[in-house]
């Protein structure tokens, strides 16, 4: 893995601070596999969305779908009800907000709320007709790898080489997002860590960045918290899986190696510690390799 800190690519009219962004998660569901119910009042998940801003998150990214693994789907109307009020709210606060969300109808209402991109985690293949509403809409668009809605695709969790099926895959998704008129320069890939993925496959992925960045696109890493990390934790003695809140310091050192690495973007729950990552990683990437240090000087601190 080569480091740069610095990321491969951005996208218009999002920042560019010359290291990773960092994507504050905030999920407005009574089921995330992370936080389940903490923020489902809208009053409580605004006043979150705060607190992240505070951290420094660059983004927010709002969801009213859990796609925990074995999620069932809320409906359209349950969605919309979840994520507009803290949308409007936080956009108008002049928060940079992504919308996380695979149904048109949630993005396009979003959008006219304030959402600055669409995050969509099934890359236009759960709603026909995303891809042509973010086309018209001229917005950002985060093009995930998917099999199959969360109730069902771990069944789908099968590879020969997943770095290679899924670089193609995406590759499909971009072509099809660019047939449908989305620019290129829009445009942005997620690889999809524990969507129809296995932990082993996770950590392949996250070894095969190149391959990912081949493709020409920003991309986007979010692995925080997720279940990989806590089987990679768990209790040596009991095989007991790491609790999520407990998984906050492995989530960050995925995000450095993925800034280092020259990731976009990483998505955070905990802000402050995966910030303050990303910009080591950036530091360390931009620093002169073999520049003269003072080591042969003489000694002058007195």
């Amino acid at each position: 893995m080569r480091v740069s800190g610095v990321p491969t690519a951005y996208l218009p009219g999002l920042p560019q601070p010359r290291r990773a962004l960092v994507m504050g998660v905030l999920n407005v569901t009574p089921d995330s596999f992370s936080d389940g119910g903490r923020w489902l009042e809208p009053d409580k998940a605004i006043a979150h969305g705060h607190e992240l801003l505070v951290e420094g998150a660059d983004l927010l990214d709002v969801g009213g779908e859990s796609t925990r693994p074995g999620a069932d789907r809320p409906s359209e109307e349950e969605e919309l009800a979840r994520v507009l009020p803290v949308v409007r709210a936080l956009a108008g606060a002049g928060a940079l907000v992504s919308v996380d969300t695979m149904r048109s109808r949630v993005a396009q209402e979003t959008v006219e709320a304030g959402a600055v991109m669409v995050n969509d985690v099934s890359g236009g293949l759960a709603d026909p007709r995303m891809l042509p509403f973010v086309a018209a809409a001229g917005i950002p668009y985060i093009c995930m790898h998917w099999r199959a809605h969360s109730a069902r695709m771990q069944e789908h969790a099968t590879y020969d080489d997943v770095v290679e099926t899924v670089v193609t895959e995406l590759g499909d998704r971009l072509a099809a997002a660019e047939a449908a008129g989305i620019a290129p320069e829009l445009l942005a890939i997620d690889p999809g860590l524990g969507f129809a993925k296995t932990g082993e496959h996770n950590w392949a992925l996250l070894a095969g960045f190149d391959r990912l960045a081949s493709l020409g696109r920003p991309v986007l890493v979010a692995a925080s918290r997720k279940a990989f990390l806590g089987n990679l934790l768990a209790d040596p003695q009991t095989g007991q899986r790491r609790r999520t809140v407990d998984r906050d310091d492995a989530s960050a050192a995925v995000a450095v190696l993925a800034a280092a690495a020259g990731a976009w973007c990483v998505r955070a729950h905990a802000v402050r510690p995966t910030l303050d990552g990303v910009r080591v990683a950036a530091a360390w990437g931009a620093a002169p390799a073999g520049h003269d240090t003072g080591h042969d000087r003489p000694d002058t601190r007195t």
